[in-house]
């Protein structure tokens, strides 16, 4: 699939490296929180394996999943299955309810994976980074991403979701994701009226409390509405962003910034 004359992957890559340097410069100007895990060679650390994550978990969604999303959708659309290729409905309004219901679905599935177990045993690596920049939403463990792929495959071909719709609604994800996770400073004018249509990080940081009651909160990654709507809002942390403690209680040391530690996560028992 091509935009704008590209193809796909030189798209995605395109947006997802400006994002990446933008976001590492207002971290540079604009820092939130300046902490041991967020400066120096702990951070060095931390980036080394956060981006890492994101390439091996790159290469083994496209072992395992070759077609991805947006291939998906176009198989859906060369066989007429799904909802939008069997009725007459505008391009347009299909990509727009495709939007919608994809972000509802990354949002049900980040719910999910606080709720169950086992999920939880392969999602808690993601809380396991005790900075909070915008290279935790890089830290996924591989095991989450396809699982994840296989969901938005579904959801897609249920819905016969267009290409296009599919392919921007990836890169809106893996942008927002970098933008609420950023360890970036924004006023309170700004922050306040901005959460009410998209999740900003003071928002997102929130969900990476230590506190089990504001970690199980903020599930949204693009729209903050389904958090409203389901009552898993929380405002602000209990101690206020300079006195909560980011990451897992059990897991406090330069360890979760480890390669081999992180990809063995899943694998340890759960604490309680």
């Amino acid at each position: 699939m091509e935009l704008f004359g590209l193809s796909e992957p030189v798209v995605r890559m395109g947006v997802f490296l400006a994002i990446f340097a933008a976001m590492a410069l207002l971290e540079l100007a604009a820092p939130r929180l300046e902490r041991p895990e967020m400066v120096g060679a702990w951070r060095s650390k931390r980036w080394i394996t956060n981006v890492s994550m994101v390439v091996l978990s790159s290469v083994c969604l496209r072992i395992v999943f070759p077609l991805a999303a947006v291939g998906t959708a176009l198989w859906a659309e060369s066989r007429g299955i799904g909802l939008f290729n069997v009725l007459d409905v505008p391009v347009w309004l299909a990509g727009l309810i495709a939007f919608i219901v994809l972000d509802f679905a990354i949002w049900l599935e980040h719910w999910a994976s606080h709720r169950f177990p086992l999920l939880w045993r392969i999602h808690r690596m993601h809380h396991a980074d005790s900075g909070f920049d915008f290279t935790t939403a890089l830290r996924f463990h591989p095991l989450e991403i396809v699982l994840s792929m296989v969901w938005k495959a579904v959801i897609v071909i249920l819905l016969g979701a267009p290409a296009l719709a599919v392919l921007i609604f990836e890169i809106v994800l893996n942008g927002a994701s970098m933008f609420n996770h950023a360890n970036l400073r924004l006023p309170k004018w700004l922050d306040a009226p901005l959460r009410l249509v998209i999740v900003t990080p003071d928002m997102h940081r929130v969900h990476h409390s230590t506190d089990r009651r504001e970690t199980n909160s903020n599930y949204g990654f693009n729209f903050p509405f389904w958090d409203r709507l389901f009552g898993t809002y929380v405002d602000q942390p209990r101690r206020g962003h300079d006195g909560m403690e980011i990451g897992l209680e059990h897991y406090r040391g330069e360890e979760t910034a480890r390669l081999g530690w992180a990809l063995a996560l899943p694998f340890r028992k759960l604490d309680s």
